[in-house]
């Protein structure tokens, strides 16, 4: 039974699918011991709903199997047409991913209840408390590199990450997880502007440039802008550097940084307003923009 939502999957456009037991992720201790180093900075959400966490089944009474999903994004970079970025994940000429994902997995749900009659099924995407690459790594779709994104072999890191939960008894494979293939390579590490990365496998979250441009409320400052280089919203200096990930153009999907200086929170929600940009607001992206150009 498994097959056809393996076969839907690709259909709908997902790069790759795997399944697993609910159980303690294998890398929840590493999340601890982050979290007890103050390594999410301000981040104090992450600190809320460990236990759920540990245990996948809380979001899903009943929960019998995790799907884990891969969908592609494009590894072309947007930019302005004076040549400012924004991270890729973002796609600021789409909808939020979020709702385009979640789409995407509710055709998935309706053939397995089809199929299972009955059954129960909830979609996760990266708002929901669950260790998602954790749970992708033991599904056998990707590894963890050693800046910590799950990365697909012959396909990279450009992708985003959903769960199914459901009560369905699928026929789960055995399953080798992908052990890390970065061998004795840090692109990634000597990359990071900021040195967030400060060792393999490992993030100082106060540090990095993603977390700083979105994340962060408070003022960013000279020496960040100057690390920023010309990106204003996120930061893929440690994807790009990865050989796993394919090269891509640059493509105009944004206004110019003049307009965007310009541009008020009602013409903002008319162009942005169901996209990833929406979530920082203008003000933030403004904010961020003026600490690159000073």
């Amino acid at each position: 039974m498994s097959l056809e939502i393996i076969e839907r999957a690709k259909e709908l456009g997902f790069l790759k699918i795997g399944f697993s037991i609910p159980r303690r992720p294998v890398h929840f201790n590493k999340f601890m011991s982050w979290l007890s180093g103050h390594e999410n900075a301000d981040m104090s959400w992450m600190e809320r709903h460990t236990k759920i966490r540990e245990d996948p089944t809380l979001l899903l009474k009943d929960c019998r199997t995790i799907i884990s999903l891969a969908y592609p994004y494009s590894p072309n970079q947007p930019i302005t047409p004076d040549g400012f970025s924004v991270s890729r994940y973002s796609q600021p000429d789409k909808d939020d991913y979020h709702q385009r994902i979640r789409t995407l997995c509710n055709d998935l749900i309706a053939l397995l209840k089809n199929i299972h009659k009955g059954c129960k099924a909830r979609v996760c995407i990266d708002s929901v408390p669950i260790l998602e690459r954790s749970i992708a790594y033991s599904s056998g779709i990707g590894f963890i590199g050693k800046n910590n994104m799950l990365i697909v072999p012959g396909y990279g890191s450009y992708l985003y990450l959903a769960e199914i939960l459901t009560t369905a008894p699928l026929d789960i494979p055995p399953v080798d997880p992908i052990e890390n293939l970065c061998d004795s390579c840090t692109q990634c590490l000597d990359s990071c502007p900021s040195g967030a990365l400060e060792e393999p496998f490992s993030l100082s979250a106060s540090k990095c440039l993603s977390y700083i441009t979105i994340e962060r409320k408070r003022h960013v400052d000279k020496v960040e802008g100057l690390m920023m280089g010309r990106c204003f919203f996120g930061c893929d200096r440690c994807q790009e550097a990865c050989p796993f990930n394919k090269g891509g153009s640059r493509e105009i999907l944004l206004p110019s940084t003049d307009e965007l200086l310009k541009m008020d929170r009602i013409l903002f929600s008319e162009r942005f307003g169901n996209t990833a940009l929406a979530r920082n607001g203008i003000e933030k992206i403004q904010m961020n923009i003026h600490a690159i150009i000073g």
